[in-house]
């Protein structure tokens, strides 16, 4: 800790002294409202200063509140997509408070915009619907930077793995989340295990312009998953720009830019992460070696104001080994403390590489009619190698007051743990859509679509474990199985979305689906209802019920013994949510609460247990199950200028499995309570100067014996608490030019305090049998306490 202090007060006095150096002359405030010229607000425009990084959205009824520069000239530019921009010359007093309502143009070229602004006339009104600010997503303090991350800190997520990209939403699994890229689906790895193996999620931040996420009750419109649905689309540049960051786990790099006839276009950027010092701080020490890189573009060519056409392309590399040496665990109560000891012999590697191509092709009749033909393909080459043998030591520990250490006292077991993997999967998916939308007037849309999937799926398991505890041997896992699975899958989708004199908005589909595997045709109606009156606060009260069906995937065919089961059915569930949205003001800021209530029915589900981020399904229609809850958010201007949050989750989640005669017991993903927040400061004086805090609290999640159904979800974890704190100088840069261009705008000096408690949080549990048949569950941590620095130019 005192070494922690220590670094913590150079760095402040390093930046107190940039504070010095690059001092800003004194600030006023800019705020208003933006509207279109029929004095509609547009949600979530963004107003900034030219050739800086200040900045900010205009929040959901388009009121913003900006500092600026004081006695100085300076230009501002307001955009929103699918108007033309606006750039306004300002100067403003020391301290003054200017009122300024904006009013852009609908850009005249821009169809594809103009018909996304109609079918999301009141984007607040659907139900569980956030939008996130994708600046946000940068500053965020976390380990890699990682999209996904963003999304713990909403209501109903849980994500307790700092070194996965993996969520899970209102008692969900990994696996019931949709993701999609400018109306194109993208897919995980398959064979990940534990968290730090994986490389980062499938979204690249530099290259998003908008995000939305759902937790549930999402229109027809969207896929056939039972939890979340996101939904991102990446940039359409008008200009040329790119960034370039760099941090102690890894960096990224970005271009962007279009023709001077804007005909053509492209957003790309590539990621590199190293988590090696990182995963240094785990509890098992050894030789890690973990790299990831990726690369994403998305190119597009206007071939007339009708037509246009979209290519995404994305490449991922993912090479993660590690040669475990030895670990030391201290566990157990006050009264009963033990000590595990274990060294390591052996290697492990995972090693995936991802492919993934999509084309959009995208033409208007008119200015009513919008008609998408989407073409993607996706493969996956996944590879798992693990030969690691470890000798254990249990035993009893009590203090010694000499050196201020524990010792141990008395052996409980001694034995050897096994582990040995050869697996080898390979995945193809083709996949071809058409997407709809037809605006029959201001107040009715129509969106209807059908798609068709095509999957090849080759699958080789090897791998066996075994612990030999106390003289016998205990075999966990056995499993050599060569598996293939070559199917076909048809759905679509139909809905209506209308509002009556811009107070009830209402939106109601159908989606059906089919799969040659298991024949079975599903059919799935979805409701959607707002209420927004006329009141002085902007208020939308919401309602939504809907059935929400999965059909299975590979996943879910696969058994514990690594078979698989082609009769398995569709899950589906019942969605029933009612919530209220209001927008505010305490004295000059902004602020929004939303609060939603919902209650999820499951049918033939099929249960599962986690083991770190690996799920094991049982691959049988064999359950029932519930999750009901609250989630509540609060959002807004807590610090002037700048946009935190707080989110609160309660639920509770249970199942019901067929034959086993206890009722119904909680789900792996049961945590009960959630609570997180992003908050953001600045220094007063000098805004340039900031700093975040990103706060996630959840409650334990149920665990029990391995391979044990009688005791499944007997015991209760510990809670996941995590306290990451970031500090941040941005440096703007008027003098360094090549020619008339400027090479760099502005410089980002990050510095990270991740997991500033040094919480010793838990993923998993390994267990252990002593002399009696006593089993103990070993906790598995995660990383501690770790200092990252981030640099991140704009040019």
């Amino acid at each position: 800790m005192k070494k922690l202090l220590s670094t913590l007060f150079l760095t402040f006095s390093f930046l107190g002294y940039f504070n010095y150096t690059f001092a800003q002359n004194p600030k006023a405030q800019l705020k208003g409202k933006i509207t279109s010229e029929e004095g509609q607000p547009i949600a979530y425009a963004s107003i900034a200063i030219m050739n800086t990084t200040s900045g900010i959205y205009a929040d959901s009824t388009g009121n913003y509140s900006l500092l600026v520069p004081a006695e100085q000239s300076f230009v501002c530019i307001v955009q929103s997509v699918g108007y033309v921009p606006k750039k306004i010359p300002l100067t403003l007093k020391a301290n003054e408070v200017r009122v300024l309502n904006i009013k852009l143009k609908v850009d005249p070229n821009s169809k594809l915009e103009e018909v996304t602004i109609k079918s999301n006339k009141l984007p607040s009104d659907q139900v569980s619907i956030f939008n996130i600010p994708p600046q946000a997503v940068k500053t965020l303090p976390t380990p890699f930077g990682d999209f996904n991350k963003i999304l713990a800190t909403l209501p109903g997520v849980v994500s307790n793995s700092e070194l996965s990209s993996s969520y899970s939403v209102r008692g969900g699994n990994f696996d019931e989340n949709l993701v999609y890229v400018n109306n194109i689906e993208v897919y995980r790895p398959f064979l990940i295990r534990a968290g730090q193996q994986e490389g980062l999620s499938f979204i690249n931040p530099d290259l998003v312009e908008k995000v939305q996420f759902s937790a549930g009750g999402w229109q027809a419109q969207y896929g056939d998953k039972l939890s979340s649905a996101l939904i991102i689309d990446y940039k359409k540049p008008k200009k040329w720009a790119g960034s370039a960051s760099w941090g102690l786990l890894g960096g990224t790099a970005h271009l962007e830019g279009a023709t001077n006839n804007k005909k053509f276009s492209f957003v790309a950027g590539v990621r590199h992460k190293n988590s090696q010092y990182l995963l240094n701080t785990l509890p098992t020490s050894g030789e890690y070696l973990p790299r990831f890189t990726d690369f994403q573009g998305l190119f597009r060519y206007q071939f007339s104001p009708n037509t246009s056409l979209e290519w995404l392309t994305a490449y991922a590399q993912n090479n993660y080994f590690v040669r475990p040496s030895a670990r030391q665990t201290t566990f157990g109560t006050l009264d009963s403390p033990f000590r595990l000891l274990v060294a390591f012999d052996g290697q492990e590697t995972m090693q995936y590489t991802l492919f993934q191509n999509a084309l959009k092709l995208t033409h208007y009749f008119g200015k009513k009619l919008r008609t998408e033909w989407l073409v993607s393909g996706m493969n996956t080459r996944e590879r798992e190698f693990v030969e690691v043998e470890g000798g254990y030591r249990l035993c009893d520990i009590v203090p010694d007051p000499s050196n201020n250490t524990n010792r141990c006292v008395a052996e409980r077991s001694i034995g050897t743990i096994y582990e040995s993997a050869r697996n080898r999967l390979q995945a193809t998916i083709i996949s071809a859509a058409n997407r709809n939308s037809w605006n029959i007037d201001n107040n009715h849309l129509i969106e209807f679509g059908v798609r068709y999937n095509a999957e090849n799926i080759q699958d080789v398991l090897d791998e066996y474990s075994f612990i030999d505890s106390s003289d016998f041997v205990t075999p966990t896992v056995a499993i050599d199985n060569d598996l293939s699975l070559v199917s076909h899958r048809v759905s679509g989708y139909l809905q209506h979305s209308f509002n009556i004199k811009d107070i009830h908005t209402i939106n109601y589909g159908v989606r059906f689906g089919y799969w040659t595997v298991n024949q079975e045709f599903l059919v799935s109606p979805r409701l959607q209802y707002a209420f927004a009156p006329r009141w002085k606060r902007p208020t939308v009260f919401k309602a939504s019920i809907g059935v929400y069906q999965q059909p299975p995937f590979y996943r879910e065919l696969r058994d514990r013994q690594g078979n698989l089961n082609l009769n398995l059915k569709a899950q589906q569930s019942l969605h029933i949510i009612g919530g209220v949205e209001s927008s505010f003001k305490v004295g000059d800021r902004n602020f929004k609460w939303t609060a939603e209530g919902y209650y999820k029915y499951i049918q033939n589900a099929v249960p599962y247990d986690i083991d770190n981020v690996r799920i094991r399904y049982f691959a049988e229609n064999n359950a029932t199950a519930f999750a009901a809850g609250l989630d509540v958010r609060i959002s807004g201007e807590f610090i002037k200028g700048s946009e935190s949050w707080f989110s609160l989750g309660i639920m509770n989640v249970r199942e019901d499995l067929e034959g086993d005669n206890q009722g119904y017991i909680r789900r792996p993903t049961d945590q009960r309570v959630t609570f997180a927040a992003y908050f953001e400061d600045y220094l007063p004086n000098n805004p340039t100067f900031r700093a975040y805090i990103n706060l996630i609290y959840g409650t334990g999640l149920p665990f029990g014996p391995p391979n044990n159904d009688e005791f499944r979800s007997a015991l209760n974890g510990r809670a996941y608490r995590r306290l990451d704190v970031g500090f941040s100088k941005v440096i703007s840069f008027d003098q360094i030019k090549l020619g008339s261009a400027r090479i760099l705008k502005s410089l980002w000096i990050g510095l990270e305090v991740l997991n500033i408690l040094g919480v010793e949080n838990t993923i998993s549990y390994n267990w252990i049998t002593d002399t009696n048949t006593r089993q103990y569950a070993i906790p598995n941590t995660l990383s501690t306490r770790f200092l990252n620095l981030r640099l991140i130019g704009n040019f």
